[in-house]
């Protein structure tokens, strides 16, 4: 009953998802909300029935038009003026690399900076100084310790998007991949 961690816009969807304490064949309907984190549209889906089981089935044309970006997302079953929620959780759609120009930066935030930060430290190999003043205007650069704290945060939030994007569950507790659901 889960949408993957990843989608491309673009791609065709096409799962089956099981709710056992809620079966289609029981006369209820199973649907999904996405919910952009920043601004964009909202994305709904409902499920078709397949047995006891449901059907999730976005084509690739409609699937063209989502908009890249970070969304959440929640499934939930419907009969009768009765709505359950069944499973959350978090996802990202990535824009298709097809429909991209070129010269298009589509690395997250988070990989930005660590690639920026990790600039920062090869070029203090350069560096001696770690402030002056000309005239009336000073520099201060962030000491060694400082960057290297930085660059482990950031190279932390790098891993853990690299492991959702690749199916898994990332956090304190290790980053464990998973198979991605059919």
């Amino acid at each position: 009953m889960e949408l993957a961690n990843l989608l491309t816009a673009g791609d065709t969807l096409n799962f089956t998802a099981v709710v056992s304490d809620y079966p289609a064949t029981g006369g209820w309907t199973l649907k999904y909300h996405l919910a952009p984190r920043v601004s964009g549209s909202v994305i709904d889906i409902t499920a078709t029935a397949s047995g006891s089981d449901y059907l999730v089935q976005v084509s690739s044309s409609t699937t063209g038009g989502w908009a890249a970006g970070y969304y959440t997302w929640s499934a939930y079953v419907e009969k009768a003026g009765e709505r359950y929620t069944v499973s959350r959780g978090q996802l990202e759609i990535r824009a298709a690399s097809a429909s991209m120009a070129a010269g298009v930066d589509n690395r997250t935030h988070a990989r930005k900076v660590l690639d920026a930060i990790r600039a920062v430290i090869e070029n203090r190999a350069t560096l001696d100084q770690q402030e002056y003043t000309i005239g009336n205007r000073s520099l201060k650069r962030m000491t060694g310790d400082e960057l290297q704290r930085l660059e482990k945060s950031y190279a932390t939030r790098v891993a853990d998007e690299e492991t959702i994007a690749a199916g898994g569950i990332a956090g304190p507790l290790g980053r464990v991949r998973y198979g991605v659901p059919n």
